[in-house]
């Protein structure tokens, strides 16, 4: 059973940065599609952003031009780098992949923007 493991949230200011973390237990990020969720409170879980096997990736509306996706197959880990952090960012992180039929999904990691 593949386990993924976030890092990284945390408490930040409006405008800050954080770099959050998802490890795989194996290596599978190189044939796998990655995407990072987030779900705040009372609301449904969302895609933030994703990246293709091939290195495409996708971001919602609200978090083009501030998040960038990426990962490293060597580590067997992706990244979720996010920059100029509003309040409405604040939600619960979720890594999640798809490698082949099973999808696997992170504990998810507690990103708070607040003043």
């Amino acid at each position: 059973q593949v386990q993924l493991v976030e890092s990284g949230g945390g408490l930040v200011q409006p405008g800050g940065s954080l770099r959050l973390s998802c490890a795989a237990s194996e290596n599978i990020f190189s044939a796998a599609v990655v995407g990072w969720y987030r779900q705040a409170p009372g609301k449904q879980r969302e895609l933030v952003a994703g990246i293709t096997t091939g290195g495409t990736t996708n971001y919602a509306d609200s978090v083009k031009g501030r998040f960038t996706i990426s990962r490293d197959n060597a580590k067997r880990t992706a990244y979720l780098q996010m920059n100029s952090l509003k309040p409405e960012d604040t939600a619960v992180y979720y890594c999640r992949a798809v490698w082949g039929p099973r999808i696997y999904w992170g504990q998810g990691t507690q990103v708070t923007v607040s003043s």
